[in-house]
């Protein structure tokens, strides 16, 4: 039976921590060293509903793509904030957390790699490749851009992706010409409008996020860029947990992945209709 410290070591080789950005915060959050690891469950958020999933399903560990504790705080008080209730609850009932985010994001495989294979997406390359020279030919970066082995409209690359994504309410949506044919595709799990201007440079047809804002996706059609696929943010990053989970499968028999939808919309109605 391995250690939470046997578990934290691979977990850190995978997605070594100086990967991430300098405002990001990855790595073990609580959990002591020694204890045993026999069942663990892998999930894009840390909030009440994942929690008591890990809880009921039995599990020693969370291993989680976004850290609960992004930001300082100066207190824990279970009664003030349902973040120090769920620190608690971990502690109480000897659960691990270990986040990784955006050194999650750059590693081959990482989350754009997930996401790009749910598309059939082939030949893929970094669309913002880690400039130092551990990176050096090694397909790490932000995002991914690879080719359709056929061709499709946007109208049916907007299908296929409807189908390949997880569920959410919201669904997904495309910006421009819904008979235009793509061959080439950039995707980036998570909020990606600060790689528009990277899909378009990279010669893409389409280009699939989440988070799209109304002004950078306006003025990027304005610009000629490519169509956009505007997915929820926990969509695009749910396939990176099976990612995960088979790569912890290998030191323990009993992975577990979250399918709880925590996209935090939850009701939609097209405008309009009543």
């Amino acid at each position: 039976m391995r250690t939470l410290s046997e578990i934290t070591a691979a977990l850190d080789d995978l997605y070594p921590r100086h990967w991430a950005e300098d405002w990001d915060r990855v790595g073990l959050v609580c959990g002591r060293g020694g204890n045993s690891v026999r069942r663990i469950l892998c999930v894009v958020d840390v909030v009440p509903a994942t929690v008591i999933e890990a809880i009921e399903s039995d599990c020693d560990l969370i291993v989680a793509h976004h850290p609960l504790l992004l930001r300082g705080v100066s207190s824990l008080d279970p009664a003030a904030d349902y973040k120090g209730d769920l620190v608690h609850t971990l502690i109480e009932s000897g659960m691990g957390l270990y986040v990784a985010h955006t050194n999650a994001d750059v590693a081959n495989p990482g989350v754009s790699d997930a996401l790009a294979d749910r598309l059939g997406l082939v030949d893929l390359r970094p669309l913002r490749p880690l400039a130092d020279a551990e990176h050096h030919g090694t397909g790490r970066g932000i995002g991914r851009i690879g080719r359709l082995p056929a061709p499709l409209t946007l109208d049916a690359l907007l299908a296929r992706a409807a189908k390949a994504l997880p569920p959410t309410v919201s669904g997904v949506r495309a910006a421009g010409d819904g008979g235009q044919l793509i061959s080439t595709v950039a995707v980036c799990g998570g909020a990606g409008d600060s790689y528009l201007a990277d899909a378009a440079a990279a010669g893409a047809n389409a280009y699939l996020t989440a988070d799209l804002r109304h002004h950078p996706a306006s003025e990027h059609l304005a610009r000629s860029g490519p169509a956009l696929i505007d997915a929820a943010h926990w969509a695009t990053e749910r396939p990176w947990l099976d990612i995960v989970a088979e790569q912890l499968s290998r030191l323990v028999d009993d992975v577990l992945v979250s399918d709880l939808d925590t996209d935090p919309w939850t009701i939609h109605q097209k405008t309009g209709v009543n």
